[in-house]
């Protein structure tokens, strides 16, 4: 596809789903529910000014080198909604004085490594965009998100959610929304919402693992780990491991997500329910990366992501469509038989979808 087709459909991809948000605006504490309720406020209006340009299949200029090497800039939005906001930190600069830029940076460095030295991709779009991000969004802004050209991060309330920069997974999850954008383009809703979401989880989750240096069985599986405040009763904002067990809190009410088809939730809600049911593609996924073991991106994240950019998986795939290509791409790289088909078929199994 050359770079004259492009797609633009309204996208706003945040970590926090808005039926916690919805929770917690109910909330009998006043600065809670207010937290909750501007964030929520912010949201709907992003949604509603924001029309994010797709350019799918976009390759560099022949002749023209791509750098093995990010190219970060951190902005200050200073507490304000105006993007990007103050330039704090560019590639190579020493580190800031504010613990947030620092964390941001990071991130997003490790978000590079990761699609560059698991899979040969060069950025999130595959020809070395460069990878911005506003810190210090809003007032006690209680998300984080990918708008289609930038990540932005709030400091949270400091009461139900910390600073968004303190999970690395977050980071990735919101980046690879980029991936998905430049990909398979998924639409936002219902089962191809789900996988949008799933995607983002799986390769938040391998990018934390991918700079811990850990295995499938070291790791946590947790999404957000780190992101709920000290009396949260919850440990993250998803788990892969056992959807449905993250949390389970007066304000937040219980972790929704289920782990197989038996329990797919069906919802107007949350366009479709996208961040519900990708509980159950992102079991699959731990599944698999269980089974095979070792570092999971090398085999199980090698698979998931043949089956993102492979060019078959279709705009409004559903969860069975994602199941076929997976054990498709599998059979492909590793042929017929062997471990990994195995993995794949018995994940997609227990999970429903076999």
């Amino acid at each position: 596809m050359d770079a004259s087709h492009v797609h633009r459909h309204p996208v706003f991809c945040t970590v926090v789903p808005p039926h916690l948000l919805d929770r917690i605006a109910r909330s009998e504490v006043v600065r809670r529910a207010d937290a909750a309720q501007r964030t929520l406020e912010q949201d709907a209006l992003l949604r509603t000014r924001r029309s994010v340009t797709t350019l799918r299949g976009i390759a560099p200029a022949v002749g023209t080198p791509v750098a093995d090497e990010p190219r970060r800039t951190i902005y200050d939005a200073q507490h304000r909604t105006r993007l990007p906001g103050k330039k704090v930190r560019g590639e190579g600069d020493e580190a800031a004085g504010d613990a947030t830029v620092n964390r941001a940076y990071a991130g997003l460095g490790a978000t590079y490594e990761l699609f560059l030295k698991g899979f040969g991709r060069h950025s999130i779009d595959d020809s070395g965009l460069a990878l911005d991000a506003s810190v210090h969004y809003g007032q006690e802004y209680n998300n984080a998100f990918w708008d289609g050209q930038q990540m932005v991060f709030g400091d949270g309330d400091g009461d139900i959610f910390l600073d968004f920069t303190v999970s690395i997974d977050v980071i990735g999850h919101e980046l690879t929304h980029g991936v998905t954008q430049y990909t398979a383009n998924l639409d936002y809703h219902g089962q191809s919402g789900a996988l949008n979401e799933s995607m983002s989880d799986v390769f938040g989750s391998l990018i934390k693992q991918y700079s811990l240096d850990q295995t499938a069985q070291d790791a946590d599986w947790l999404i957000g780990a780190g992101l709920l405040g000290p009396n949260v009763s919850g440990v993250a904002l998803r788990s892969m491991k056992a959807p449905g067990t993250a949390y389970d809190d007066d304000e937040l009410g219980k972790d929704p997500q289920p782990a197989t088809m038996d329990d797919y939730v069906k919802t107007s809600q949350d366009n479709g329910g996208v961040h519900i049911n990708s509980g159950i593609p992102n079991h699959a996924f731990y599944l698999v990366a269980s089974e095979l073991g070792g570092k999971a991106w090398e085999r199980a994240g090698r698979i998931w992501y043949d089956t993102l950019t492979g060019g078959e998986l279709a705009s409004d795939a559903d969860f069975k469509d994602f199941a076929r290509l997976s054990v498709a791409a599998a059979v492909t790289r590793y042929g017929d038989g062997g471990a990994e088909h195995q993995a794949l078929q018995k994940a997609w199994s227990a999970v429903g979808l076999g």
